[in-house]
């Protein structure tokens, strides 16, 4: 058995003719009453929302950002001006369009109350109120809101509504910005554009006002600490001053003033020393020279020492005057040299005592000198510490000065923003208040017709095209060669189609046999014509007749052809392969109690089970009602030798099949025939199934000898492809007889 057919290179379209404006034409044509469908409900429904449309009037204001303006006092830091570029209009623009905003105008004109805006005041208009009428109650509209959260909720309503209504843009390139707003009442439009622009200007001054009060909050708590901080500064400075005796007075410290007044005291000790000394020295040489110490310096100037020598000089005088009266023996004499003897003692010892107050008073003035001295080392020693101090306390000081500084800077700015309140002016300026207009801005019923039938062509040529990319039917000939590869052996067309009214209602096969010289007699006589040319050089005798799906006319078609081969004086025969479904023999009505498994078992012969039509003359192969039916039927040698049988004895053997998808047999029965003849019903089997059918059946080696269309609705034919046989319908239609 030879190999699957491929297309002949003549079937194949050129990709100029796929694309070509011919068969755009076409697309369109066939699709012309959807297409003019969707136009017609498009365009007649932008026509009744324009008609339903409520009137809204559009009023614009304007507002212009200043470029210049005047500084009362030369400052830049709080009142700067708006930079006069494009991305600060821009931020202008989209502040105006802020919520917040909103919310200010809803509170300046009260819109919670509005109905427009406030959709809770709105009298209800569906069931309810219908029913509230029809039981004659008027529904009263609800009253505006009272409480505070009440208040709250519709000003948060009527800022969304507001803002719908909202158009901010900037004009050109302009430093002009305007403000738009589309209300149901032309006046209401303009007090709400002429709001939005008096709040905006408003809402930069009070922007302006709020950051210097800002400012001058800041820099007020700002000078209070670092007022604090200067005081701690300056405390820290002198306690570091005192905890380290770094005081200070006549721009030198106290060390250095203490160590000053140590020097002079050391002089003035060290030259005492020298006199005590040189007293001590003195004194102590006349001793050593033998003196009795009556000629000592000292000795001289004591009272004890002169009253001392006045006694003895009385002693003396009396000692003189005994020795020459009494003689050296004398008790009274004795008694009175004792008495000079001890004067003398007396006066020896206050020398000494003399000599020892020099020698003490020597050693005073060695100690005071020692005593300086040794002040002024440590006050020397305190000053170097004082020194190594001084650098933690310039640190501190610098602090300290640092501190100032900033509180004083600080000070000047706070005066500067105290002195600049009561003087800020706005960054723009209204320059056109809005006003009520005279005529709705919307609907504009010209502008509404014209883009409305825009959209309604749109809609209809989307359609169009949406239709045709989800139609994956297959409509014309050239369809079926340039998807699927394969030849069209011809189409049958759709009884309803081509038939008069009295007879559309006739079954096929009646039809066929009633009317042999009909259009759709013809069909058949011009397929069974390509079914025997189909493999050139080689005898067609047997014939299956496969669809990928079911429905798309297998068994009409095996009887129809089979009718037709008859009618020309062909022995022909129908076999019924269809074992789940025996739809040959409900067409044809025949009720038999052996068939074709029957024969295959060879509990019956050839003869028994076949039946002839009469009317007809073509032989059928029916299915008996079984109850059991073996799983491998088909693919045995008993159908081998029935096939061989049957191309003995007849003409034209017709394979009527199962749909290949569903049931695996078909394409054993498709590789046991002489042809394959696949359907596919027109507009309805989707191509991917087909190509899906077709894959198997070239995977069977089965020979495909082309592809029927059918149920042809030639009538809609005629408008779906240009050159198809079906588009010269009109013209031919008539030369078929009665």
């Amino acid at each position: 058995m030879s190999t699957t057919i491929e297309a002949p290179a003549a079937f194949s379209k050129p990709p100029s003719e796929t694309f070509g404006l011919r068969n755009l034409l076409a697309v369109f044509r066939r699709r012309l009453r959807l297409f003019a469908a969707i136009v017609l409900i498009v365009f007649l429904a932008a026509l009744v929302i324009t008609a339903r449309t409520t009137p809204r009037y559009t009023a614009q204001a304007q507002v212009m950002l200043n470029t210049r303006q005047e500084q009362v006092v030369d400052t830049k830091a709080v009142l700067s001006n708006l930079p006069a570029e494009s991305g600060v209009i821009d931020s202008e623009v989209e502040v105006i369009q802020s919520r917040d905003l909103a919310r200010q105008v809803v509170e300046k004109l009260q819109l919670e109350r509005d109905p427009e805006f406030n959709w809770a005041l709105r009298p209800d208009t569906g069931f309810s109120a219908l029913l509230s009428r029809l039981q004659g109650r008027s529904s009263a509209p609800p009253p505006p809101p009272r409480t505070p959260a009440e208040i709250r909720e519709g000003r948060e309503r009527a800022a969304s509504a507001l803002q719908g209504g909202l158009a901010v843009r900037r004009a050109g390139l302009t430093y002009i910005i305007v403000i738009a707003y589309t209300s149901l009442n032309p006046e209401k439009a303009a007090q709400i554009a002429n709001a939005y622009a008096e709040t905006y200007v408003q809402n930069q001054i009070g922007a302006k006002y709020a950051a210097n009060n800002q400012a001058n909050s800041f820099l007020d708590t700002r000078l209070n600490q670092l007022r604090g901080e200067v005081l701690a500064a300056e405390a820290a400075v002198e306690q570091y001053r005192t905890a380290n005796n770094l005081l200070t007075s006549s721009g030198a410290t106290l060390t250095e003033q203490e160590i000053s007044s140590y020097n002079q005291q050391l002089a003035t000790t060290q030259a005492e020393q020298a006199a005590e000394e040189a007293r001590l020295r003195a004194a102590r040489s006349q001793l050593a020279r033998g003196s009795s110490g009556d000629d000592v310096g000292e000795a001289l100037q004591s009272n004890v020492v002169g009253q001392l020598r006045a006694q003895r000089a009385v002693v003396t005088a009396r000692v003189a005057d005994l020795q020459a009266r009494y003689g050296p023996r004398h008790p009274e004499m004795l008694r009175a040299q004792q008495e000079l003897a001890a004067i003398d003692g007396q006066i020896q010892a206050e020398i000494q005592r003399v000599i020892s107050n020099l020698e003490a008073r020597v050693q005073v003035a060695r100690d005071r000198t020692n005593s300086v001295q040794s002040s002024i080392g440590r006050a020397r020693g305190a000053l170097a510490g004082n020194n190594a101090a001084s650098v933690r306390l310039n640190e501190l000081e610098r602090n300290a000065e640092a501190v100032r500084t900033l509180y004083k800077g600080l000070l000047d700015r706070y005066q500067e923003t105290t002195s600049r309140a009561g003087i800020e002016t706005a960054d723009s300026r209204i320059i056109a208040a809005a006003k009520a207009p005279g005529s709705p801005s919307s609907p504009n019923i010209p502008v509404n017709l014209v883009f409305g039938l825009i959209f309604a062509i749109g809609a209809g040529l989307a359609a169009v095209v949406l239709t045709e990319m989800l139609d994956d039917g297959l409509l014309t000939a050239d369809d079926v060669e340039a998807r699927l590869g394969l030849p069209t052996l011809g189409s049958v067309p759709l009884l309803m189609s081509i038939a008069e009214r009295k007879d559309r209602h006739m079954p096929p096969t009646d039809y066929l046999l009633s009317r042999p010289l009909s259009g759709f007699a013809e069909a058949f006589r011009g397929l069974r014509t390509s079914i025997l040319y189909a493999r050139l050089g080689q005898a067609v005798k047997v014939v299956a007749v496969a669809s990928a799906l079911p429905g798309e006319g297998k068994t009409t078609t095996s009887v129809c052809l089979a009718i037709s081969a008859a009618q020309a004086g062909s022995r022909v025969l129908v076999v019924d392969c269809d074992i789940r479904r025996r739809n040959v023999s409900r067409l044809l009505g025949v009720s038999a109690d052996k068939g074709l498994l029957d024969v295959l078992e060879g509990s019956a012969t050839l003869k028994e089970t076949m039946l002839l039509d009469e009317a007809s003359g073509a032989w059928i192969l029916p299915l008996a009602k079984r109850e059991f039916t073996p799983h491998e039927v088909f693919n045995t040698p008993a159908m081998d030798n029935l096939l061989k049988q049957l191309r003995q004895q007849f003409d034209l053997v017709i394979l009527d099949t199962a749909p290949l998808l569903a049931i695996a047999e078909t394409r054993v029965l498709a590789s046991q025939s002489d042809a394959v003849v696949f359907l596919m019903r027109w507009r309805k089997t989707p191509a991917k199934a087909a190509e899906a059918a077709l894959q198997a059946l070239r995977s069977s080696d089965a020979t495909i000898a082309g592809v029927v269309l059918t149920q042809v609705d030639v009538n809609e034919q005629a408008r779906y492809g240009y050159g198809d046989p079906g588009y010269y319908y009109s013209s031919y239609k008539n030369y078929y007889a009665a």
